[in-house]
């Protein structure tokens, strides 16, 4: 109890961020004082549930000693089952609750709301129903007889000798009336957990006196110095010009200026009231990461919060982010810490392959060290400053003890997937662990146009927290639909909103548009100009056939170029490759998809990059970009984050804000000026030539593959207010054209012609029956709305999930995809052995053996990691998923399952022949690393 109480207090000292603290301070009426004596108080208390029989009762020779001072109990197997009832932290929740309210006059409902912490240390607050329950079993508290009144009196000294020691029995008067907001008792409820766990870390505390004797202070300054934990990022406000702030924190080409979208952000920031919700709506290209990341900068010095959460909406995003993340971070000031060394700053890449980031694990290796208490004057170790690290900035490290799935996000700087953020909003155990790390940060969320109904539900209720948190946010978009915007901003601002204020960001026109949302204030708004990098787009129609495809290009191509065709489908990429390689030959084609291996998806996220990346001022990438003809046939994939360039785009038909993404691919950078010299003569205007549609059918009908993902609404939609551009005579103009199209599309008012008025009424309500149901769906395990102050989180996380974090459980229940099955790829030889597949790292790590009677050697089985693939929907039908499980764990290697093979613990094994085919559930597949999975039915 001491040593948790000690280590609270360290944490509020030097850990918790600002915002954090004054948060907790907010209702207490010595505030920040008060706050950190409840803070450590809690902390001492937290297991004072286990001077109780139902606890005490396990370890016969300690109960035995007990019995003997009057403390008199039923044997363990009397109890039985009964014990569980009382958990020690319900336990303790009852005995702290009756201790207020019989020794200090509280009433039940203001002594539950400090109560519950007590009682949700261990991850999950009391029910009601388990609260009533133990309340039906008192002797569970007390043995009933002539010791009960002994227990008590154990249990009051022990609740009284807390109180006095951490100072808080003067204050208990003065606390009896406050109203703890439900954001308060979830953070403290946070604090006490970590606290609980750093003291109940044997290396740090050890459990026996050690050789030389130490003071309570003595102890917990050694575990505190063994464990290290980074400060909270505390930077101050920048000052000077946008143009300052830039060049100072980003590499940017000489002579570039701070575009107005840029400039306009940081103007916002500073002019809030306070910091809250900003929301950057702005084409592709304008800069928005860097804006953000500006924001950012002033939000967490305005609000105290101590690091940042990057949110992005893949895995490849969250990589392709990390370093960029890192860079900005190494051109930070010092934040003026007292420190002879440069400050730390913990980093996490959150999503669940992070360990195969090249980046990441360097930092992970570079942070690794044993975690135990170090005396005052002892040695800390071998640890060394990075040696790429600019002896100005603070060190990077991927702390040792903030890893794992539960405490990871309490590091300070967060770059992972969206999911990561939505858990927030899922009723999951640990959620007050969750809460607590995005407290504490700045939240960024790109993409946000990406998110569908089943995701938005739970984005808005995790902003409805957020804005409770006061938690700065900055929303990133292309462009959001109008009643999107102000859902969002909604959602953020929960009942301090004005609802004329919020109905007039649907009447709000302009583009780029920042919007700015302070708690209890009018939202603000700013129209910046654009860059003036703008690009007319001429749209045609083009059949679905593919030698009508085949035929266009060829003729498009005659003096050479590089193409994009997106494909709605995996099934439609790899079909139209092989067509066109028959005319255009298997070197000038390739293909990109989320249908590879994650190691080859990487290097094929790499290969668009360096192929058809931005030039180089200085003119030296001009010769990567591919001579004569490429095709790129592509998925999804190249429609977000990937700074790609291509002469001439041909795309499915989807919804027009994506369809606008992949417009963002075409002409993206200057090639040979304004007149674009570089490109082929025929290529020099941007063309986007769209398939995938039956246009003979009235309306024109999308394909069946598009209609599944997509649904016929938004696609009908979309081909309405793309009407008048697809003969060619009117480009779409961007970015002038995109909040126009966005709006028409997802607003109320008609769209197409009248005879298109039927089938886009009946898709409409198809379309509406499905949100509806992605509504209810998402509603299942979803947070409740923040409740008013002073009610207890009392069964906060009652009916949920449990233990969902970072699993394919988890992440499916905050994402409506049909349940899939991730397995890791191996080659099985003729003779029966396994390898890893041959071409891994350029056949570096192809071919290494893997045993089945012993654990493999730790770089194969990083490398079988690494070869992880997430099998297509045709796996996803539950007589289709059972079968192939089935299949699947038939290969289940005993050896691979301890924790010296934590790689390929729990993991399912797909086992390829040499010729890379193998058979699953009625399906036969066969893997390419050049083409990926193709997935047919067996005959």
């Amino acid at each position: 109890m001491a040593d948790s109480a000690a280590v609270a207090g360290l944490l509020w000292d030097h850990w918790v961020p600002r915002n954090v603290k004054n948060l907790i301070a907010g209702p207490l009426p010595g505030k920040v004082a008060d706050a950190r004596r409840l803070a450590v108080w809690l902390a001492a208390v937290h297991d004072v549930g286990k001077a109780t029989p139902a606890f005490a009762c396990q370890v016969d020779v300690l109960a035995e000693q007990m019995r003997a001072a009057g403390l008199d109990m039923p044997l363990r197997k009397q109890l039985g089952d009964d014990r569980r009832i009382a958990p020690h932290g319900l336990a303790g929740q009852s005995l702290m609750r009756d201790w207020l309210v019989s020794g200090h006059g509280w009433s039940g409902r203001s002594a539950a709301q400090f109560c519950v912490v007590i009682g949700g240390h261990h991850g999950v607050h009391p029910a009601h129903s388990q609260i009533h329950d133990l309340d039906l079993h008192p002797e569970l508290l007390r043995t009933p007889g002539e010791s009960e009144s002994r227990w008590r009196q154990v249990q009051t000294e022990l609740l009284d000798a807390c109180a006095d020691t951490y100072r808080v029995s003067d204050r208990l008067a003065d606390w009896q009336p406050v109203k703890l907001p439900q954001p308060v008792q979830a953070l403290l409820t946070a604090l006490v957990i970590v606290a609980d766990w750093i003291a109940s870390n044997p290396d740090l505390f050890p459990y026996f006196p050690e050789d030389v004797p130490r003071t309570d202070s003595e102890r917990v300054g050694a575990a505190w110095r063994g464990l290290r934990l980074p400060p909270p990022w505390s930077p101050a406000e920048p000052a000077g010009s946008a143009d300052a702030l830039f060049a100072a924190r980003f590499d940017l080409p000489p002579g570039a200026r701070v575009r107005p979208v840029q400039e306009e952000a940081v103007r916002l920031a500073r002019a809030m009231p306070e910091p809250g919700l900003m929301m950057i709506e702005a084409p592709m290209g304008e800069g928005k990461t860097e804006a953000a990341l500006a924001v950012a900068e002033t939000f967490a010095a305005r609000s105290g919060a101590g690091g940042c959460f990057f949110a992005l909406p893949t895995m490849a995003t969250g990589n392709a982010m990390f370093p960029r993340l890192l860079d900005w971070l190494r051109r930070l000031p010092e934040d003026g810490l007292p420190t002879a060394a440069p400050a730390e700053r913990s980093v996490l890449l959150a999503h669940s392959k992070a360990a195969l980031n090249e980046r990441y694990a360097d930092l992970m290796r570079q942070g690794r060290r044993t975690i135990a208490a170090v005396d005052q004057f002892g040695s800390e170790g071998d640890h060394r400053p990075s040696s790429d690290v600019r002896a100005d900035s603070a060190e990077l490290v991927a702390h040792q003890w903030l890893r794992g799935r539960k405490k990871g996000l309490l590091s300070s700087f967060v770059a992972g997937t969206i999911d990561q953020l939505l858990l927030a909003g899922l009723k999951s155990r640990h959620l007050a662990l969750r809460h607590l790390a995005v407290a504490g940060k700045v939240v960024i969320i790109d993409e946000a146009h990406a998110y569908d109904t089943y995701m938005s539900t739970y984005l808005d209720r995790v902003l409805a927290w957020l804005g409770a948190y006061r938690v700065p946010v900055v929303i990133l978009s292309a462009t959001l639909p109008a009643t999107r915007r102000r859902e969002i901003a909604e959602a953020y601002a929960g009942g301090a909103s004005r609802a004329d204020s919020m109905a007039a960001l649907e009447e709000t026109d302009g583009y780029p548009l920042l919007t700015a949302v302070a708690p209890g204030e009018a939202p603000l708004i700013a129209r910046p100009v654009a860059s003036g990098r703008r690009t007319d787009v001429v749209v045609e129609r083009l059949g679905d056939e593919l030698d009508v495809l085949t035929d266009r290009l060829e003729e498009e191509l005659a003096d050479g170029g590089c193409v994009l065709v997106v494909r709605n489908t995996v099934d439609r990429v790899l079909e139209t490759a092989e067509h066109l390689r028959q005319r255009f030959g298997t070197g000038q084609v390739t293909v990109a998809h989320a249908r590879f291996l994650d190691l080859d998806r990487a290097a094929k996220d790499a290969e668009l990059l360096w192929l058809f990346g931005p030039p180089d001022p200085a003119g030296g990438t001009a010769n990567r970009r591919p001579a004569g003809t490429h095709i790129v046939v592509a998925s999804q994939v190249a429609e977000q984050s990937l700074d790609i360039d291509f002469d001439l785009l041909v795309t499915d038909l989807c919804p027009v804000d994506l369809l606008l993404q992949r417009m963002g691919r075409l002409h993206r950078h200057l090639r040979g000026g304004t007149a674009q010299t570089e490109r082929p003569p025929r290529l020099r205007t941007a063309r986007c030539l769209v398939t995938g549609t039956d246009w003979q059918a009235v309306p024109p009908q999308p394909v069946k593959g598009s209609r599944r993902i997509y649904g016929a609404y938004l696609l009908l939609r979309s081909l309405a207010v793309l009407d008048g551009h697809l003969d060619g005579s009117r480009a779409v103009r961007l970015p002038e054209d995109i909040s126009d199209l966005v709006q028409r599309a997802y607003g109320g008012a008609p769209q197409g012609p009248p005879g298109w008025a039927d089938a886009i009424d009946t898709a409409r309500r198809d379309h509406e029956a499905h949100r509806q149901r992605q509504r209810r769906a998402a509603d299942a395990f979803r947070l409740d709305e923040v409740r008013r102050a002073g009610r207890p989180l009392i069964g906060w996380v009652d009916a949920g999930v449990g233990g969902a974090d970072d699993t394919r459980a988890g992440r499916a229940q905050v994402r409506d995809s049909p349940e899939s099955l991730e397995v890791l790829v191996v080659t099985r030889r003729a003779d029966g052995t396994l390898t890893t597949v041959p071409w891994l790292n350029e056949g570096k790590d192809g071919g290494l053996e893997l045993p089945t009677d012993a654990t493999p050697l730790p770089r194969a089985a990083r490398a079988v990691a690494a070869s992880g693939l997430r099998l297509p929907f045709h796996f996803s039908f539950p007589d289709v998923l059972e079968r192939a499980l089935g299949e699947l764990e038939e290969l289940y290697v005993p050896h691979w399952q301890s924790k010296e093979c934590h790689w390929l613990a729990g993991e399912l094994i797909l086992a390829l022949d040499e010729d890379c085919q193998t058979q699953l559930a009625g399906y036969a597949l066969h893997y390419s690393p050049t083409d990926g999975l193709r997935v047919t039915r067996e005959s």
